[in-house]
């Protein structure tokens, strides 16, 4: 059943055509997701589609009798309380609404007054509601903001059974890899259709920016060939046919489809450096209603005798659910919030910026680049590159912020961070309203980047490729766990499917008998959460001790990744048996030495770098 059938689509804002000449049809089992840089339309061709506006070119047509139900970026609720709004219009059975809003985390605020909710709340209550829905058609804008790692995959679940049509814009890779069958990219004002999920997304977006990066070479090797041409004088009694001069001018002055950006950002030789002590918490906790600012929310215990120390490379995610504290403890260790117990410390060189939730305030009428730069500064070189990296082109640089959308101004929060040049990064779910470009140019630059990075994230693709430990907070207690969010997802497999630690057990078991081997830190340790300082850099040629101690955690994460592939291989080998066929068994046995060979050259670098630790005696 065709629900939406759209043709030649157009939308313009002002001072900017987002985008032109846009067909699109969902039927019923359609998982279509939308995705391009903030600011090119995504949420506007959500409005067309849906209805809520009207394009601009183009018409768009509805199946007869189809419903829509919506989640949109400031959703309107009716009632007094999270009840009322929960169950305003009689959408579904009372037991399900209760069960999905309990899901989403909001069960426990049915009589909360909504004009007392955050925003975050505010959206989960208008996702349950649109979950809930005898809709034909779901739309949802970014559904897994504000959701924790348990209620996103709870609605990956709940998605995949969903027999209507569902539209849906986020940022969240694995989301958009599990949950969508079809990805519309908007971009430079065309869509392009691909079939499948974020990888072949990923694919076709390379092929084509390869392509484009081609035919700009021709170009280019054109233009300047006819330019040489141009600037020779014509023979004696002749002239150069107009013609041929106006193609010439056109191919020097055409600027290329997709201009090449900045592969990284460029601040890393501003970033001042740290020197050994960065920020230490020393038996730390916080409790609400023990401040006179936070009384209303009654007396809850977040977390107390938090012992931590960061060193100066420290990759660090804090996660657990909605309501453990992640936040407060990040406002805590930026000294923008008191603890209620403890102390908190920061070494003399130590410059830290937040990039929280709500980000810079920002004045509509302000000029991009006067925001960047600031109210008595003068634009650098190092301004420049850097709003050209997060795809502010020289035209919107001059622009009012007030034509910027929701990620946009998103985005130019982040940029204003960065540009503050601190050597301590501290950042707060800084994936919600970015664009997947602007969170692959953050990654890389947070992979080199100097200092230190503390992060508070829900966001599984971000936590896999940025951090190296983690911080577990939940039921008043935290809890450092090394190997990144890999390690903390295996645990909560384990958690939740008891029967499976066996197996588990068998995998790990190599892992954990060489962790024990490791030299013992010296730090504090208090609920499994301290951890150690870096000691002082070798003797020249000798690495640091914070890069020995970044690749000991990558060849910990390679250490696992090979022995998860060599026991993988090794059960699909069993399962084949005897039946399986000479050429299968040939190739799974082939395959199987090369994981092994890997895991092998692995743990012998393992061994390596524990060795080199040992013998410098450095507390890694």
């Amino acid at each position: 059943m065709i629900l939406v059938d759209a043709r030649g689509l157009a939308a313009d804002r002002p001072g900017r055509a987002l985008f032109s000449n846009v067909d699109i049809t969902i039927s019923s089992g359609d998982r279509l997701g939308i995705v391009g840089l903030n600011g090119t339309g995504k949420s506007t061709l959500i409005d067309v589609l849906t209805g809520v506006r009207e394009p601009d070119e183009g018409e768009v047509r509805r199946g007869r009798g189809v419903t829509v139900a919506a989640l949109d970026q400031s959703p309107t609720l009716h009632g007094k309380t999270v009840g009322e709004a929960l169950h305003h219009g009689n959408l579904a059975k009372e037991w399900e609404v209760d069960a999905v809003a309990d899901r989403l985390g909001i069960g426990a605020l049915d009589s909360s007054d909504l004009d007392h909710l955050s925003g975050g709340q505010r959206k989960r209550i208008s996702l349950a509601r649109a979950l809930v829905s005898d809709a034909d058609l779901l739309v949802l804008d970014e559904p897994t903001n504000h959701l924790d790692i348990d209620a996103i995959t709870w609605l990956e679940k709940r998605l995949s059974g969903f027999p209507g049509g569902l539209l849906l814009v986020t940022h969240d890779r694995h989301f958009l890899d599990r949950v969508t069958n079809r990805i519309i990219e908007l971009h430079r004002g065309k869509a392009h259709l691909h079939a499948g999920g974020y990888a072949t997304y990923l694919e076709g977006k390379a092929k084509r920016e390869e392509l484009a990066e081609r035919r700009e070479t021709t170009r280019a090797n054109l233009a300047r060939r006819e330019l040489a041409w141009l600037r020779r004088g014509a023979p004696a009694r002749t002239s150069k046919p107009k013609a041929r001069i106006a193609t010439a001018t056109a191919l020097v002055n055409r600027r290329p489809d997709d201009p090449i950006r900045p592969e990284e950002l460029p601040l890393l030789a501003a970033t001042p450096r740290l020197g050994d002590r960065v920020i230490e918490l020393d038996e730390v906790g916080y409790t609400f209603g023990e401040t006179e600012s936070d009384t209303s929310r009654g007396e809850v215990k977040l977390f107390e005798g938090l012992n931590l120390l960061l060193d100066p490379r420290e990759r660090l995610g804090i996660v657990g659910p909605n309501g453990a504290g992640k936040s407060t403890l990040l406002e805590v260790m930026a000294k923008r919030l008191e603890p209620t117990s403890g102390e908190v410390r920061h070494g003399s060189t130590v410059v830290v910026e937040v990039f929280d939730q709500l980000g810079t305030e920002l004045d509509p009428s302000l000029r991009l680049r006067d925001a960047v730069v600031g109210p008595d500064g003068e634009p650098s070189h190092l301004h420049g590159s850097l709003m050209e990296a997060f795809w502010f082109d020289e035209d919107t640089q001059w622009a009012p912020i007030e034509l910027l959308s929701g990620g946009e101004r998103r985005r130019l929060q982040l940029l204003i961070t960065l540009a503050r040049q601190p050597n301590v990064l501290m950042l707060d779910e800084p994936t919600n309203d970015l664009d997947l470009d602007t969170l692959r140019q953050l990654e890389d630059f947070l992979e080199v980047f100097p200092g230190a990075v503390v992060v508070v994230s829900h966001d599984r693709a971000f936590l896999e490729r940025v951090v190296s430990d983690v911080l577990i907070l939940g039921d008043g207690m935290a809890r450092r766990l090394p190997g990144g969010y890999p390690a903390y997802e295996s645990e909560r497999v384990v958690q939740r499917s008891p029967h499976k630690a066996a197996a588990v057990d068998g995998s790990t078991r190599s892992a954990r008998s060489r962790q024990s081997a490791r030299p013992a830190k010296k730090g504090r340790s208090k609920d499994g959460a301290s951890s150690g300082a870096a000691g002082q850099a070798g003797s020249p040629g000798q690495r640091s001790p914070s890069t020995l101690r970044h690749r000991m955690r990558s060849v910990e994460r390679l250490m696992a990744d090979t022995e998860s592939s060599v026991g993988v291989l090794l059960k699909e080998l069993e399962s084949a048996g005897a039946d399986g066929g000479v050429e299968r068994l040939q190739s799974l046995s082939a395959q199987l030495s090369a994981a092994q060979q890997a895991a092998d050259s692995a743990e012998e670098e393992w061994l390596l770098l524990a060795s080199e630790i040992e013998e410098r005696g450095l507390d890694i």
